[in-house]
């Protein structure tokens, strides 16, 4: 197998060729680091929530969550307000935070499961309850994080990003959970022919409640950092992650199909379409410009990336 056939690398192209233009405007040496190191941070949040969202997408057609945005949101706001920016609670932060993302997971999958809702419904209805609660809880009030919490979500070690450095080690994780372990398996089947892997013995329901739970667990760890990193949870926090969580699976070569994933594309789609937006900006163009653009860019690298896949 070639290099360019493999589905990941389609995605590093891109982000490489768009890199390029966009560095020409940067200001020597210095200001093209600077722009490699926005890439890598505010790629991280995107990898963040798209690891999540390749797992649910993997079990095959039907099968996604349209609660992240809601979920980063709620996690996010209820974190900072148990921590109220004071020292020493970071760590009761983070828990308050995957501890709402391990309820949202249920409340999905209860709907799904015990409801019969279609996943595609029930987690845009959950979207609007995570929602509301966020909005109760905040009340208007941007809280700030801890002091260190801020400096470690900005902060950097030897060179690289915080942020980029849980988001890189988040995706080793992934790799080997996919590749190397039963859950791994047993999701390619259930995405593949989720009728033959339940007669071959593979417990579906208990995949698809752990699925479901990664995810909202990955959302919320996203809003909580976020939060940090934007010194407050802001209640549309959450609104453009959507769509990403969603690009950065198809771009980054996993089968919409289901059945196949690939982690290392994520973090390729994810720097592609932030330096896509951000060439696009540097040349001044409007925002629906924009938009049309990236999502022709878009269409032409699934459609290239498609192609060869078939070919090969």
């Amino acid at each position: 197998m070639t290099l360019l056939s493999k589905p990941w690398i389609w995605a590093y192209l891109a982000a490489a060729l768009t890199f390029v233009p966009t560095a020409m405007l940067s200001q020597g040496v210095g200001g093209a680091w600077e722009l490699v190191l926005a890439a890598l941070t505010f790629a991280a949040f995107s990898v963040l929530v798209g690891l999540g969202q390749m797992l649910v997408i993997t079990m095959g057609p039907g099968n996604i969550d349209l609660s992240i945005p809601a979920t980063m949101t709620l996690a996010g706001t209820l974190s900072l307000k148990y921590m109220d920016g004071a020292a020493g609670t970071g760590a009761a932060g983070l828990a308050v935070a995957l501890a709402v993302g391990l309820a949202c997971g249920a409340g999905n999958y209860l709907l799904i499961r015990l409801l019969r809702i279609p996943p595609i419904i029930a987690t845009l209805a959950a979207s609007f309850l995570y929602q509301s609660l966020a909005i109760w809880s905040n009340r208007g009030l941007r809280i700030k994080p801890p002091a260190w919490l801020a400096d470690f979500a900005t902060g950097a070690a030897l060179g690289v990003p915080n942020v980029a450095v849980v988001a890189g080690l988040l995706a080793v994780l992934f790799w080997v959970l996919l590749e190397r372990s039963v859950y791994g398996r047993w999701l390619s089947a259930i995405g593949q022919n989720q009728r033959a892997a339940r007669l071959a013995g593979v417990p579906v329901d208990l995949v698809r409640m752990a699925t479901y739970l990664i995810s909202a667990v990955m959302a919320a760890l996203c809003g909580f950092l976020l939060s940090c990193f934007s010194g407050g949870a802001a209640l549309n926090m959450g609104a453009e992650y959507l769509l990403i969580s969603i690009a950065v699976v198809v771009i980054g070569g996993s089968s919409i199909a289901g059945g196949n994933s690939n982690v290392p594309g994520i973090w390729g789609a994810s720097l592609f379409l932030f330096l896509i937006v951000s060439m696009l900006n540097s040349y001044g163009l409007g925002a629906g410009v924009r938009l049309i653009m990236t999502g022709v860019i878009i269409i032409a690298i699934v459609a290239v990336a498609s192609g060869s896949r078939r070919a090969s």
